[in-house]
């Protein structure tokens, strides 16, 4: 199975660049499962029902979110009516929607999408993420219920998030991590054959600070004093994720590549 995951969607440029480029890459590298990370989609903050609409519209399979889930007050009620968005599993016992479910692609196979928070650095002091995953990766194993699984773990720490890979290393396809908006370089197939990254970095415009205007941070970080609000950067984005191929009768990850596409970053992606 060919699977891309597209980091964190960062306001209008990053869901413009979805919209103009995530079909061509579907065609070209005849992708399987489209899933990307929206929870910045909408002006920096969460993700509203339109933007979510977009982005599936443009071609991905399955939006996650993060710990903006539900800034936009809409999406309270429309992730329960869309189940290709997942909330992440232990955002909270009372969430709306769910955080993990199986997902069927084009020729019939089954794949197992999962989001998780992280504890670490975080401002809320969510459950843990390692026993939220580890019921959902022992009922849907690879090899029998699922060809595929991907978990994206939302966290600031680089050190919890390869703690979920080495957790979910040989029960999982695909670790990848969100949340920073700062693409990682350690893109590994890990000892157990699970494809890893530390963060997948975000799909906006990285002339900027983690996907904001520059001026407001930096404002902030010279004087220690806001002066307006954070606003999204309007430039070029470039589309940042990771690209990994599967065993459809393991579940395994046989190839991994980093992408990056437009935008500032050098170009990367499968040949």
């Amino acid at each position: 199975m060919k699977i891309l995951f597209l980091g964190d969607v960062m306001g209008r440029t990053g869901r413009t660049a979805i919209r103009e480029h995530l079909a061509t890459l579907r065609a070209d590298w005849r992708l399987d499962f489209v899933v990307v990370n929206g929870e910045n989609a909408t002006s920096g903050h969460g993700l509203s029902p339109d933007h979510a609409q977009l982005l599936l519209e443009s071609g991905a399979d399955v939006i996650t979110l993060g710990d903006h889930a539900f800034d936009q007050k809409d999406m309270m009620s429309f992730v329960d009516k869309e189940p290709r968005i997942l909330r992440p599993l232990n955002f909270s016992k009372a969430a709306p929607g769910a955080g993990a479910r199986v997902f069927t692609d084009a020729r019939g196979r089954k794949i197992l999408v999962a989001q998780a928070l992280g504890q670490v650095f975080m401002k809320r002091p969510f459950d843990d993420p390692f026993s939220a995953l580890d019921p959902v990766l022992k009922q849907f194993p690879m090899g029998g219920a699922v060809q595929a699984s991907l978990i994206d773990i939302h966290c600031e720490a680089t050190s919890e998030k390869m703690a979920m890979g080495h957790f979910c290393d040989g029960r999982a396809s695909i670790v990848v991590g969100t949340h920073t908006h700062v693409p990682t370089a350690d893109a590994m197939i890990l000892p157990g054959g699970t494809a890893y990254l530390s963060d997948a970095g975000m799909c906006g415009d990285y002339n900027s600070v983690i996907g904001m205007d520059k001026a407001e941070p930096m404002r902030r970080f010279i004087t220690g004093m806001p002066k307006s609000r954070f606003t999204p950067a309007g430039g070029a984005a470039t589309l940042s994720g990771l690209y990994v191929e599967t065993d459809d009768r393991t579940g395994m990850a046989t190839r991994i590549e980093m992408v990056r596409q437009g935008g500032l970053l050098p170009q990367a992606g499968p040949a």
